[in-house]
Parts: C-alpha cells; structure tokens; sequence
C-alpha cells in the first residue's frame, strides 16, 4: 500500500505525492476516535508511520527547516489517499505543522485536489495542530485556521493543555474541537486536581461550543469518569491501538 499512490500532480506541489524535497519514505498507522452517545466510530486519526511500522519519532527525528513544508504537504495527500484505499467512513485527522504553512490558500490546493482527484469529501477532513509545538506567529494560525474553515474542514488543536499557548489560543481564536491531553486524563478517576483542570475545562468549551475529544483513555475508570462530564468522543488504548494501514474496529461492549 505504502507505493501505491494516484498519477497526479496537486495544483500548488507537483511532487507531494512523490515525496518531493524528502529522502525518506513513511507510511501510516490509524487510530478510532468513537462517539460513545451515539455507538458509532466517529472517525481515524491517521498516524505518521515508517514504512515497517515504526515508531512516530523514527520519522520526525528527520524533519527540518529544509524539508518540513514538504511532510506537511505530502503528509496530508497520503493520509487521504490511504484513507480512500481503506474506505474510511467518518472523518479522516490529520496533524499538520503550522510553521510549515507560509500561505494558506496556497498551501492548502494540494489537500483540495487530492480529495478532488479521490473523490474524498472536503466535510469529511480535520486538521490538528499540536499545541505543543510552538507557534511563532499566532495570527499566523488564525489565518490558517480562518482559511481550513472557509473551506468546510473540521479544525482540532490537539494535546490541550500540555503546551505554549493553552486558554490565550481559545481567546484568540476558537476550533471546532480541542483533544484534551492524556496527561489530564491518566488517573483522572482518583486525581482531584486534574479532575478540576478538565471539568473547567469542558465547562469552557461548552460555553464557547467547541467539542471535546478525551485522548489517551486506557482504563474504564478514565473512561467512565470522563464521560459522566458529558465528552461524547473519546480515542485511546481502551477503545483501540493504532493499526499499520489498517483500520481498527471498536468492540461495541465498550461504548457502554
């Protein structure tokens, strides 16, 4: 699967889909994120992968100020051709690193003729930005965020809560969803003071009507805790591991 990529050449980024500007090769890994109030899988979180399965870091080790806009671009042409090879259902995540976007409405025309060409629906496609790298330019990321939403993409700042920018990112700008961090949610069930961080935290997203994803739940407890707080969507080791191009099936037992 890894080689098997469509004969075309995005407006914008002609070798994206060849890995233009890189010399190295990677694949991906998919992760369920569920909607417990509606027993269904919401949608995948596609993983950077190498080509044999190994871990995230083998690859991002590689990445530098020379090649980063290229991963960014081919990353998210891959990810969409992977998740139409798969007939992926829900929404398709994926990361992407804002430092590496210069223009917005430019950067953005590979991902547009990649779902094009695919026939992958633009209102099926959400794009994350870790809050742990550091945004040099935070107007910058309101532009792109500004741009993905005129465009009908769902928008994610993932890891909330671990990293640089945290509530001022909310007061300046607000996604259609935020992941809280699993730090926040390892041990949450007996933890008082992580359990206040996340229910203050829930309770200002719902009044600013941003969704909330729990990520990294691995027991029933977290689990159970969490969604008594009323987060529908949940990813973690409890629900399903990551699967090397693949996508994993959720036991229904578990929405209980």
């Amino acid at each position: 699967m890894t080689n098997q990529l469509p004969d075309f050449k995005p407006l914008g980024c002609n070798k994206c889909l060849e890995g233009g500007g890189l010399d190295f090769s990677f694949s991906m890994a998919f992760q369920p994120i569920v909607n417990v109030q509606e027993k269904q899988i919401f949608g995948y979180e596609a993983l950077v992968r190498g080509i044999n399965n190994e871990p995230a870091y083998t690859i991002l080790d590689k990445l530098n100020d020379t090649n980063r806009y290229s991963f960014d671009q081919t990353i998210r042409v891959k990810a969409i051709q992977m998740a139409k090879q798969l007939d992926l259902q829900g929404m398709l995540s994926i990361n992407f690193f804002p430092n590496a976007v210069y223009r917005p409405e430019t950067c953005i025309r590979a991902t547009l003729e990649a779902a094009d060409v695919m026939d992958f629906p633009t209102k099926k496609l959400m794009f994350e930005v870790t809050e742990v790298e550091k945004v040099t330019d935070n107007n910058h990321l309101k532009n792109i965020f500004e741009e993905y939403k005129r465009h009908n993409f769902t928008t994610a700042i993932d890891d909330f809560g671990s990293g640089y920018a945290g509530l001022n990112l909310l007061a300046d700008w607000q996604p259609d969803i935020i992941k809280l961090d699993m730090a926040l949610i390892r041990g949450i069930n007996t933890d008082k003071v992580r359990q206040a961080i996340v229910r203050s935290t829930i309770m200002t997203c719902q009044d600013l009507e941003i969704r909330v994803i729990a990520e990294g739940v691995e027991t029933l407890e977290e689990f159970q805790y969490i969604r008594d707080q009323g987060v529908a969507l949940f990813q973690g080791y409890y629900f399903a591991k990551p699967q090397f191009e693949a996508l994993p099936e959720v036991d229904p037992a578990l929405y209980v």
